[in-house]
């Protein structure tokens, strides 16, 4: 399917196409079958603090109604049921993975689109999550920043751990974040983080690198503006995402020479200068890294920098690759 480029637009607008929900719905392949009674994926992992040191953390990745909003960029739906999602089958979801996971401080309850919308996370199962994940010093969970509504303060006064909300803001890029269909502006996204850090609530942010429309080298300038504004809005830290394919639009983004995903040294290139901030911790997502190896034998080694400075949030050396491949 080709998308048609605006013939004229505002200088320096990037010409990144309309999409539509309908659009978006169109090219994507079937989903993954779920059982809306189990995670469908769970680990722990480790991540630096907010104190400097690394703690394990457990990650479920909850079976729940999709998401309304239908980004542009998103692959998460795969995993999601069409139906909102059925009471009390979260709660055994968390049971059964907290089962088979070791000890953890910390919790991501990432639920593949918004944690407060009632037909994703039934309300009435507040009590039941709250109950099962008390030994927590941290509960992190994400939501879109339109969806500030009263389920917020209901849930984090059920919990005995500080209550952490992650928003995805994705880029500043003015003529960008509109064509993501991500619904929402800035404006939106500063005010979610004013209402959260007015209830005491830390704020984690996802940021986008080279979203569609962007050069490396201007994914990486567009990168670090979002990161500052995240800052600035009160973030604790901040989530970099590799822009990625499989949703199906990307691919034809990518076919029309609208979308060429991020070279792993702008990743280097946005972590490290976005720690000299010195505003607060800053990740780089390294699920998939290997589809961005330019060199196989400097590939890894290039991703054992960016963890090791996910750990340490310290700038470290950079390979460079002498092996004449990139």
């Amino acid at each position: 399917m080709a998308f048609r480029v605006p013939a004229s637009h505002d200088e320096g607008m990037t010409p990144l196409p309309h999409i539509t929900t309908a659009d978006i719905l169109a090219r994507r392949p079937p989903k993954e079958p779920v059982d809306p009674y189990r995670p469908y994926a769970w680990l722990v992992e480790p991540e630096c603090t907010a104190a400097g040191v690394v703690d394990p953390v457990a990650t479920l990745f909850l079976t729940n109604r999709e998401c309304p909003f239908h980004c542009l960029y998103c692959d998460l739906w795969k995993h999601t049921l069409d139906q909102p999602t059925p009471s009390g089958a979260i709660p055994e979801q968390i049971r059964f993975a907290l089962a088979q996971l070791p000890p953890a401080k910390h919790i991501k309850l990432y639920n593949s689109g918004n944690f407060f919308d009632p037909l994703a996370i039934p309300p009435g199962d507040y009590p039941a999550i709250a109950e099962l994940v008390q030994s927590f010093e941290t509960v992190i969970v994400e939501n879109h920043p339109r969806l500030m509504n009263t389920h917020i303060a209901e849930f984090q006064s059920l919990l005995t751990g500080r209550l952490e909300v992650a928003l995805g803001l994705e880029t500043v890029h003015p003529q960008i974040l509109p064509r993501l269909n991500k619904q929402m502006t800035v404006a939106d996204y500063q005010r979610a983080c004013e209402t959260l850090r007015n209830s005491d609530i830390d704020i984690r942010t996802f940021v986008l690198l080279r979203p569609p429309g962007l050069t490396d080298d201007e994914g990486i300038t567009w990168a670090l503006q979002s990161i500052e504004t995240a800052f600035a809005a009160g973030s604790h830290c901040v989530s970099l995402i590799p822009m990625r394919s499989g949703n199906g639009v990307m691919e034809d983004l990518a076919q029309q020479g609208l979308f060429t995903p991020p070279s792993i040294t702008a990743m280097y290139e946005v972590q490290r200068q976005a720690l000299q901030l010195q505003r607060g911790r800053v990740f780089v997502d390294l699920w998939g890294i290997e589809a961005l190896f330019e060199c196989p034998t400097c590939g890894p080694q290039q991703s054992a920098v960016l963890n090791g400075m996910n750990l340490t949030q310290r700038v470290l050396p950079w390979v460079e690759c002498k092996c004449g491949i990139s």
